[in-house]
């Protein structure tokens, strides 16, 4: 017998949780069709004797909406083992939308993602209206991976309601409206439905974006309406009112599966309400970043402080700018307005407690101890943080990078949650922040860090909660397990090689705008429906991803 493809002699982590055996893997077109000991031969064959051969991974949470129309490769999550990204999450989508609310749709992307709005604008097709023709038009782009969507409450409520959505209340007809227009846009193919209630997420203008303050009876007939149709509710709390937040999910939850973003700042207070609602029957799932989140800064990006020097930096291009920080009286003259800046100082010794040095070796750090920060380096070196930020980019040549960690900081309380049966590693953001943060390397992250270094994860538990987890939350029964009969998503790894690669700028969205990549090192193989899409670390340049709609 032939077969398509053969990985043979690996260790099979199968994504269920059971113990990894030793054995082959047959595929024929986009199926797996054997596993264990696989006669014949295939037409191509990858040996995988000393790696791990794992299902393909599922991120959860993504915003690769607009990028995916100039990038088919979906930058950087490809060279981390994804092969299923869910678009559409915080709420923030560019479906359902009329033609005059391209540039209103586009201009909250931007401020609340920051994903460009000239590149949304001129890097998409822009031929669709509902939520349906937005998957028929990422279809026709040719994704290298698969990739399924929800619809976003935003943009939903501004079809209904125009400019009354960003600050009023809906009507009861509206209410009505709103949900079937959710639930119409989820027979059309969306896994389900995504809602922001973030206060800090706004419009150009800083007013909420449509949705933030929507009622509990608008939120429950979404609810029902989404859930009627085999849909699930994505949900971004507002962690300031955690415990209305928790309890209006409990009541979403009676019509819908949940998925919401949580944070180890709230993990008790999150534990004790979604046990109670597991216990009750409520199918809620969290992600959470499985490391500390926040942005990365360094001499190549223009999170700087706010001071006619460091202004005058920011216009600079990246050469300039190391060369301005060659000269001392210019170092001096951003030390000083700092230093000399009472409330200014006061604030930057509070945020440098949170920057971290992620160190000149080939894989970043991002599990210093508290105590090592950019603050207390200065400390020691009787130094203003200011001195220290620029001593180490100038000794790095102006490589140097600092993550500046914002929310999950504890990192044994972050364990404490991803270790609970309802948290899981994930929360990349993928294709938003772009030249703020990057974490999109979150699953290579688990395997090296939490499994490999830690032992926090056997890597069968590691596997099954960001391949078959994830599948189960998306309802994608056909994913997320190595199985005879399921779809050839997976990844041939090195485990003991495995790891991130320090993060870099390039400026390659639409216009030339600035955004993080980060690649990988172990990944021998991924394969998606069948298809071999990385090899070594680097892309195949073959796009087999498929657009996963709601089977339901």
């Amino acid at each position: 017998m032939t077969h398509d493809l053969v990985v043979r002699n690996g260790t099979i982590v199968d994504g269920t949780g059971s113990k990894p055996f030793a054995g082959d893997i047959a595929i024929y077109g986009n199926a797996i069709v054997a596993v264990g000991d696989v006669a014949g031969t295939g037409r191509e064959e990858i040996d995988a004797a000393g790696h791990a051969v794992t299902p393909g991974f599922i991120d959860l949470h993504t915003h690769l909406d607009a990028q995916i129309g100039w990038d088919p490769h979906m930058t950087s999550v490809t060279w981390h083992g994804v092969t299923t990204a869910l678009l559409g999450n915080c709420g923030v989508t560019f479906a359902p939308c009329r033609k005059e609310d391209r540039e209103f749709l586009a201009g909250m992307m931007e401020t609340v993602e920051d994903i460009p709005k000239h590149a949304i604008l001129t890097g998409l097709p822009w031929d669709w209206e509902s939520y349906g023709g937005y998957l028929d038009s990422i279809e026709r782009l040719g994704p290298m991976i698969n990739v399924c969507g929800l619809v976003g409450h935003s943009a939903t409520r501004f079809h209904v309601m125009g400019e009354r959505a960003i600050e009023e209340q809906a009507s009861a007809e509206e209410i009505e409206k709103i949900a079937a227009l959710a639930a119409q846009s989820v027979r059309e193919g969306a896994v389900g439905f995504s809602v922001n209630r973030h206060p800090g997420h706004t419009l150009p203008d800083r007013r909420p974006i449509p949705g933030t303050f929507a009622c509990r009876d608008e939120m429950l007939a979404i609810a029902k309406a989404v859930g009627d149709q085999g849909g699930l509710m994505q949900v971004v709390p507002n962690f300031g009112k955690v415990e209305d937040e928790m309890d209006l999910m409990a009541e979403e939850g009676k019509s819908s599966r949940i998925l919401f973003s949580a944070i180890g700042e709230h993990r008790q207070a999150l534990d004790d309400k979604v046990t109670a609602m597991r216990a009750a029957g409520v199918d809620i799932t969290a992600v959470t970043v499985p490391r500390s989140g926040g942005g990365v800064g360094g001499l190549a990006t223009n999170n700087f402080w706010r001071t006619p020097a460091w202004n005058a930096l920011r216009k600079m291009d990246f050469n300039a700018r190391l060369s301005a920080i060659q000269d001392e009286s210019f170092r001096a003259k951003l030390v000083s307005e700092v230093r000399d800046d009472e409330r200014l100082n006061e604030q930057v010794g509070k945020t440098t407690k949170r920057y971290y040095p992620m160190g000149s070796a080939a894989r970043p750090n991002y599990t210093q101890p508290r105590y090592e920060s950019l603050y207390d380096i200065a400390a020691a070196a009787g130094e203003h943080p200011v001195e220290t930020w620029l001593r180490l980019t100038l000794e790095s040549n102006g490589k140097a990078l600092f993550h500046q960690r914002g929310f999950n900081v504890n990192l044994e309380n972050l364990e404490q949650l991803i270790t609970t049966d309802w948290a899981m590693p994930g929360l990349g953001d993928a294709g938003a922040h772009v030249s703020q943060m990057i974490d999109s390397g979150w699953a290579t992250f688990v395997l090296s860090h939490w499994h490999r270094d830690k032992g926090t994860y056997a890597i069968e538990e590691a596997v099954r909660r960001i391949a078959a987890e994830p599948a189960r939350v998306l309802g994608l029964s056909d994913r997320g397990v190595l199985a005879v009969g399921k779809k050839a998503d997976l990844n041939v790894i090195d485990v003991e090689r495995l790891e991130e690669r320090q993060p870099y700028i390039v400026h390659d969205f639409p216009g030339g705008a600035p955004r993080f990549q980060q690649r990988a090192a172990g990944y021998k193989a991924t394969i998606c429906n069948g298809q071999v899409t990385l090899r070594d670390d680097e892309h195949t340049g073959v796009c087999s991803g498929e657009v996963l709609r709601n089977a339901a």
